[in-house]
Formats: C-alpha cells, structure tokens, sequence
C-alpha cells in the first residue's frame, strides 16, 4: 500500500481527501452532538439500535409517537411498537454488534461518517477499471466535495447512508466478477430500507437496456420491483397501517384516490394519468432544475449529457420528483443521497470514453465546481451543523457564536445526569439523543406510555431546553410553536401538581412526578418564565 501511494501521486491526493473530509465531518458531527444539535432521528435511531440489544429488534416508543395510531387515531404511544411498520430496515442489524459493543448515539455517528468516507474510496477502485488515475481521483474528490453527500453526512444518522458503499461495491464486484460480493449486494440493497430497492430496480434497467448484462439486469428489476410489492403491500401491514395511511399519503396522496392507498395503488394513479405524471416531474420547474444542477455541480455538469448516470439514477430522481414536501428536493437531507451513486457511476462511464476532455483547463474548472458546491453546502448550515461559524438568519439576525454554544452544554449535561439510566422521561429534541438508550422516553411534552404491561403510564421525568428554542424564535415559527407548546406543557405539569421543578440551569427546566418543587428552582422558573414570554410578546 505504502509502494502504491509512493508511485501514484494520485492516490495519495485520494487518501488525504478521504482522510480530510472524515476527520472534518467526524468533528463537526460529533460538536453537534455533544453541544446538542443532534435532533429527535438521532434518538430513533439510537433506541432501536439500544432496544437491539436488549432482544427487542426494531422497538421505539419514540418511533410510536410518529405512528398513524398516535397522529391520527389519537392514540397512546407504545414501547413495544415496532418501527418496521414505517421503516423496514433490516440492513441496520449489520452494525448491531458494534454498537452492542459500544452502545452510544456517537458510534453511530461514527459509523456513518466511517462508511461515507469508505464508499469514496471504493468509488476509487471502481472508477481506476474504466478511466486513468487522474479521473479516478477527480471524481473521488467530487464526491467528498458533493453537496449531497457532505450535508446529509453532517446531519442525525439516518439509514440511506449506506446506499453509496454498497452500490460502489456492487459495481467494483461485478467488474471483478466477485459475483458472490455482488449477490451479496444485490441482495442486501433493498433490506436498506423499504424504497432502497428502486436504486437496485434502476441499475437492473441500466444493465438491461445496455446489453451489459441483460439477464442480470433483468434479474434485479425482477427482485427489486417484487420485493417492494410484496414489502408494502402484505409485510410492513402486519406491523402497523402506517405505510398505507401515513406515509404513501404524505409523499404520493396526489394520486390517490381515498384516506389511504397501498404502494400498487398509487403506482397505478401514477401509471393511469401520463399527463399528470409529466405534470408532477417538472413541477415546481424551477426547484427541479436548482436540484439538478446541484447534483450534477460537483461532477462539473458531465451527468447531464451521460446517459449511464440518466439511467441508473433515473428512478431515485423520478421517485424524488413524483413526490410531494418541502423535503424531497432539499439537496442538504438524507434522500438526496439515494441519487448520487447512479450520477457517479454514470459519469465514471462517460469518462472512460472521453477520457481525453481531462484538459488542464477543464480540471481548473472541475476544481472550481467541487469548491462552489462545498462552499453552497456549508453556507447552507446543513442540520445546523455549523450554526457555531454561521448564522442561521440574516434578517432577523440569528446566531449562536461558539463561546455561547459551550457556555450553555454543560448546563444540560448537569441536568441530564439527574435522571437514572433506567427512568422513563420526556425530553425535548435536541436532547432526546443523550436520553434515547432507554426503553421508555417520549418527545416533550408527551406524558403518557403504555408500557410492556399494556398500562398507561406517566413519565417520572420530564426535561426541556427552552434556551435553545429562545434563540431561534425571531426568525423561526417552529422553533416560536415548540416553545410556546412546552410552555403550556410545562404549566400543565405544574398546575396538575403532579410534578415538581427539581432543577432550572440556563433556561434547561427539569420536573420529576410526585415531589414538590424545590423552592429556589420554582422560583427561578417564574423569572425566566416572564422572561421568554417577553420575547415571545415582542414578536407578534
């Protein structure tokens, strides 16, 4: 290895981008965590993996206050709710026995960072069997310096992050004809998550419709397309309704028809309406087309004029683009990292046939690609990952300088190791993450739990960071409704006399069930409470 980074410059301008971008991103990230950034996925994500462990694959109560029953059927959040009924996830037992060994929201952020910087170099191996080491190593650079790649990584750990490293590695093993790593692939791409297979279906049409390798292409769509049937359609049902009530109807309910619709109902009110589905790819036109460009800027515009990168990322685009929310076209999230493997590999196919177009000039301009798109991505504050260095808002003027971040943790930290292990609590977002290794926790100011008995229960602990919520107010309605919800939370929790304030540090209030309230604590929580409502007055 050593010989080959001595001999080949290009690899070791590979290696220290790799290096670079996973040292940067882990910083970043792991600051987000311990300043308490990392939001409510972060917990999730890390109660399933905690519930894992405990033999309890796939449970969340934080989970089961998202479900339909609890969103719409007014229902009580359960802990043994099973989030395959939203999610299917299976892929994510890969990383059980790490995190068993270290069970910490951190090794997932780890983890994630660890993989991201991993499928860059597999990108590497593959891209060095088609084109020079000079193109492998631009496109590498391209892709640690990719929009969507750096934002979702400086965000909550999310389950799409494996997409990149398996589908490099099913394309690096089909070329080296390893074909038990890429039935390995092959067969674990669409266990990512339930819609994991339309990246598979896709690369199964490009093998396909290329003659590459027809009856292997033929054979993934087959796999992809059947699994995601019978998936949707009879397995995520035995676990909950939410796949046909709630999340089919927040992404495609234009093309249904009633209160909620199976996967083969809405591929067919897609299907039946050609001009509505024309409608819905280009519409609104000019966020689709900001979208692309942002995917294509790193790689200096070659997706757009490759066919390969057309189709074997056409269906992930199309998916993005046949669906509704603000989310799906925000490049700094999570999905738009299931469009990036398809524009990559498509582009390593374009340059081992224009090999030539590397001019000096052109990789003056590429380079100046790569730094815009880094540089639109960190002024973007993706996740709010660098509010620290950068505002969130110019008018109002928003920002929380660093000197005030670390001023302000260890007053939660405090608070936070008051509450025992094994307590159930309600916590507010940003630090639902520390609190998420338990079986019981809510999102404040959630009380009441049925538990493993079937009994309804009220937390004994309730906790919330309403500095954090105070500095995000003026130019922020969210964050305005979650602190003006906790505050009626809060003065509910009091006026019940069920619960007690036991501590205030730096507008973090902490409430225990069945003890009063500690004098000076309650009298502290008066003051500030005054406090915000001032702020709150002032901006309506």
């Amino acid at each position: 290895m050593l010989a080959s980074l001595q001999k080949n410059p290009w690899l070791r301008l590979v290696v220290l981008g790799a290096i670079a971008f996973f040292v940067i991103a882990l910083t970043l990230t792991l600051h987000r965590y311990y300043n308490f950034y990392a939001s409510f996925d972060q917990g999730i994500f890390n109660q399933v993996f905690w519930n894992g462990t405990q033999g309890r694959f796939f449970q969340s109560s934080l989970s089961s206050s998202l479900s339909t029953q609890v969103v719409h059927d007014g229902q009580v959040p359960e802990v043994f709710y099973h989030r395959l009924g939203q999610h299917f996830t299976p892929a994510l037992l890969l990383w059980l026995p790490l995190y068993a060994l270290f069970p910490s929201p951190v090794t997932l952020t780890v983890l994630q960072v660890t993989l991201i910087t991993a499928a860059g170099l597999v990108l590497y191996l593959f891209a060095r069997h088609h084109v020079e080491p000079q193109i492998a190593a631009w496109l590498t650079l391209a892709f640690y310096g990719a929009n969507a790649v750096v934002g979702p990584t400086l965000g909550n750990f999310h389950d799409i992050f494996q997409i990149p490293l398996m589908v490099f590695t099913l394309f690096l093993a089909l070329e080296r004809r390893w074909w038990w790593l890429f039935g390995a692939m092959a067969l674990l791409l669409p266990l990512v998550r339930e819609d994991s297979g339309v990246t598979l279906f896709s690369i199964g049409f490009y093998l396909a419709l290329s003659r590459r390798y027809p009856r292997i292409g033929l054979g993934l769509c087959v796999w992809s397309f059947g699994y995601m049937v019978v998936l949707t359609n009879v397995i995520m049902p035995l676990f909950s309704e939410d796949i046909s009530r709630r999340f089919m109807m927040e992404r495609f309910g234009q093309y249904a028809s009633g209160e909620e619709a199976s996967s083969l109902e809405i591929i067919w009110g897609i299907v039946s309406n050609p001009l509505r589905l024309i409608g819905e790819i280009f519409s609104p036109l000019g966020e689709t087309l900001l979208y692309l460009l942002g995917q294509w800027l790193p790689l200096a515009f070659v997706p757009a004029i490759a066919p390969e990168a057309w189709l074997i990322a056409g269906f992930p685009l199309l998916k993005l683009f046949l669906a509704q929310g603000d989310s799906v076209l925000s490049i700094n999230i999570r999905y738009a990292m299931t469009v990036v493997p398809g524009l990559f590999v498509g582009s390593v196919f374009w340059w081992s046939r224009h090999g030539d177009a590397l001019t000096p000039k052109f990789q003056r301009f590429w380079a100046v690609c790569i730094a815009l798109s880094l540089t639109i991505c960190l002024l973007a504050n993706p996740n709010r990952t660098l509010s620290f260095a950068i505002p969130d808002s110019i008018r109002p003027w928003v920002y929380v300088p660093l000197s005030e971040q670390w001023r302000h943790a260890p007053a939660p930290r405090a608070l936070l190791a008051q509450i025992p292990e094994d307590a159930s609590v309600s916590a507010s977002t940003f630090l639902v993450p520390h609190l998420s290794g338990r079986r019981k926790i809510l999102r404040f100011p959630a009380l009441q739990l049925r538990n493993d008995a079937g009994e309804i229960e009220e937390m004994e602990y309730g906790i919330a960071d309403l500095w954090q919520l105070q500095q995000y107010i003026p130019a922020f309605k969210h964050d305005r409704l979650v602190l003006q919800s906790s505050l009626a939370g809060i003065d509910q929790m009091l006026s019940s006399q069920q619960y007690g304030v036991v501590g205030l540090e730096d507008g973090v209030i902490l409430l225990r069930r069945g003890v009063p309230s500690n004098p000076e604590a309650f009298a502290a929580w008066q003051s500030y409470r005054q406090t915000v409502e001032a702020a709150l007055l002032a901006l309506t």
